[in-house]
């Protein structure tokens, strides 16, 4: 039997993207929120948003060259 208290262990690699994407379009819950910075790594955190701002970034020009070739 473990004896770590499972509200002290950190965060899944779901659950940091998940708090990611919600912060990044402004519906964090602030019972996540809370869950984010008692337990959460900023590392973690910071990595998962330069990959997605890098992933976002990568989508809207690839739309936005299918669409320039499309039309001309």
């Amino acid at each position: 039997m473990s004896t770590e208290d499972p509200d002290r262990k950190g965060l899944s690699i779901l659950q940091v993207i998940q708090s990611v994407l919600a912060a990044s379009i402004g519906v964090q819950s602030n019972k996540n929120r809370e869950r984010d910075f008692s337990r959460g790594s900023a590392k973690a955190f910071i990595i998962a948003g330069v990959i997605g701002t890098v992933l976002f970034i990568l989508s809207v020009v690839t739309i936005v060259k299918l669409v320039l070739a499309r039309a001309g």
